[in-house]
């Protein structure tokens, strides 16, 4: 099978082959990429909501669970297909011996998100030309948005990598159709076996409205790459299925029924709504490339691919997605890629402004992170430390060496590269990338600890395995949120035993949570409280642990 290349496509699309040089910033690319990526993973414990859920599947996976269908601790509902947690456990299981499970699983990110970073990259300059591909990668690591979510246990991270894969496979279909069908079917199947059927249908409708709407995509040549994609997709998402149907009858019906029943949601002005914020600096340098190229959106491939792309992402997430910022991670790709081509063309002014705003955010945020951690090291200034104290609800001074040093050296090279870096329009998103590198970096050197005292449950936990008595059948909670049940679980391996009301209580021990400003649940006469707890800088949530007389 021999395919044709469209020679109007190949203007718009496609590029020369990229030329060795440019070595410093290529390694100072490199160099990002790899900070900006491991600092955050290791050195603290799985966070809720969106890691309690994930770290107990693994957990379960690794005890020997099923690799087919991975539950969550107590859930008897499938999750999500397991090929994002078979990935995550496999790194629990390799790192053990040098990390703990939730920091080795975590580290799994690592190599979803350089898929991301490089398919961003390559994307870049598939649409518009070399070079372009650097500033693709600069914008997306400089993302508000994207920063923290990439560095949680979650599988919208891989879902992330695969949307990535698909949309460059569609922008280098018609220059490399044999490569694009590869990586188009990779997306579709690795897309649908780690988080399901969200990222297929983002990828399918956007395959198929392309070439509806749009006479360029109506080639053979096109029809073969679609049709070869979904022939190396098909017996990878038709082999789960069918194993789990088999296997797990209960569980697949439940799954493909919450599936269909989960495209209820309205939430299409939720994700534009925070594109403001989550988008940036994309958003103002998408818009830009939008008005500059106005006259071409409709006759250009490459505005059509990242016009259609972002319209059926969109209308897949507002229907079938939770209101929750993770979730418009895929919404990123089409913004930066439209962004990535603006940056030459910004005008010195608005350049200049985005630049020195850039500079002097990340001047802010660094200044602060510095301070606050002079003021929890010495005392001074001592409402600063005070605050810092109430935050985390750690008095402790968390003195470690090896960190101060790295955060001196991120310190350093954000600002010899605001010093010694010429204005220009490509130095804007240099700029910016390494100010999001700094700030994160120092985030996660200096205030990680202190974050992780805020947020962590282990110490809570910990304490309430230390108060059960020896003899103990099992444990009714009341109130007890889901993520709370399942980081309970990971901590202790203790499985809770849920009731609406106290007439249903089976077990000789009793768990409840209380939650500011709802109305205590208060057992009768014939339980004895026995402990109570809460995190250290929980103002809305505490614990109380009651034995039977």
């Amino acid at each position: 099978m021999r395919f044709q290349l469209d020679h109007d496509w190949q203007g718009n699309m496609a590029t020369p082959r990229a030329r060795v040089g440019e070595n410093a910033k290529t390694q100072l690319l490199l160099v990002l990429c790899a900070i900006w990526i491991l600092l955050g993973l290791t050195g603290h414990a799985p966070w809720k909501p969106l890691e309690a859920a994930s770290i107990t599947i693994v957990k379960g996976i690794i005890q020997g669970g099923s690799l087919i269908a991975p539950l969550a601790a107590g859930e008897s509902t499938l999750e999500s297909p397991p090929l994002y947690y078979l990935t995550a456990a496999a790194s629990a299981k390799l790192l053990s011996p040098f990390f703990s499970m939730h920091d080795a699983a975590r580290l799994i990110n690592v190599i979803w998100m350089t898929v991301v970073l490089l398919m961003v990259g390559m994307a870049g300059r598939e649409l518009w030309t070399r070079g372009v591909g650097r500033h693709a990668t600069f914008i997306m690591i400089g993302t508000i948005g994207l920063v923290i979510n990439a560095h949680i246990l979650n599988t919208e991270v891989a879902s992330l990598a695969c949307a990535a894969t698909g949309f460059y496979a569609l922008a280098l279909c018609k220059r490399r159709p044999w490569r694009a069908s590869g990586l188009l079917g990779a997306a579709f199947s690795i897309g649908f076996l780690s988080d399901g059927l969200m990222l297929p249908l983002i990828l399918l409708s956007t395959s198929l409205l392309l070439p509806l709407f749009f006479r360029a995509w109506r080639t053979i040549s096109y029809a073969k790459v679609l049709v070869l994609a979904l022939t190396i997709a098909s017996p990878l998402v038709a082999g789960w299925l069918i194993l789990l149907s088999l296997q797990k009858p209960v569980l697949f019906n439940q799954w493909i029924q919450s599936n269909l029943d989960g495209f209820n949601q309205q939430n299409h002005f939720y994700f534009l709504r925070i594109m403001i914020w989550y988008a940036w600096p994309a958003l103002p340098l998408a818009l830009w490339g939008l008005w500059r190229n106005r006259q071409l959106l409709i006759s250009k491939p490459k505005f059509q691919l990242i016009t259609i792309f972002f319209c059926c992402t969109l209308f897949f997430l507002g229907f079938g997605a939770q209101s929750k910022d993770v979730y418009a991670l895929p919404l990123l790709l089409p913004m930066v890629a439209l962004g990535a081509g603006s940056v030459e063309h910004l005008k010195r002014g608005a350049a200049a402004a985005l630049n020195w705003f850039g500079i002097t955010l990340f001047a802010l945020i660094g200044f602060l992170i510095w301070l606050g951690w002079v003021a929890m090291m010495t005392g001074h200034p001592a409402k600063i430390k005070q605050r810092m104290q109430f935050l985390s609800g750690s008095n402790d001074t968390h003195f470690h060496w090896v960190m101060l040093l790295f955060a001196i050296l991120i310190t350093a090279i954000w600002l010899f590269t605001c010093v010694r870096a010429k204005q220009s329009n490509r130095s804007t998103v240099t700029n910016w990338a390494v100010g999001m590198t700094f700030s994160w970096g120092l985030l996660m050197t200096l205030w990680l600890p202190w974050i992780d005292s805020a947020k962590s449950y282990k110490p809570v936990f910990t304490s309430l395995h230390k108060a059960l008595p020896a003899k103990k059948s099992c444990i009714n909670s009341a109130n007890v949120g889901q993520s709370q049940r399942m980081l309970l679980n990971y901590y202790t391996g203790i499985h809770l035993k849920p009731v609406e009301n106290s007439d249903n209580l089976s077990c000789n021990l009793y768990l409840i949570q209380d939650t500011k400003g709802m109305a205590k649940t208060q057992p009768g006469d014939e339980w004895k409280l026995i402990w109570r707890g809460k995190r250290a800088a929980d103002r809305k949530e505490s614990f109380r642990l009651f034995r039977r007389r």
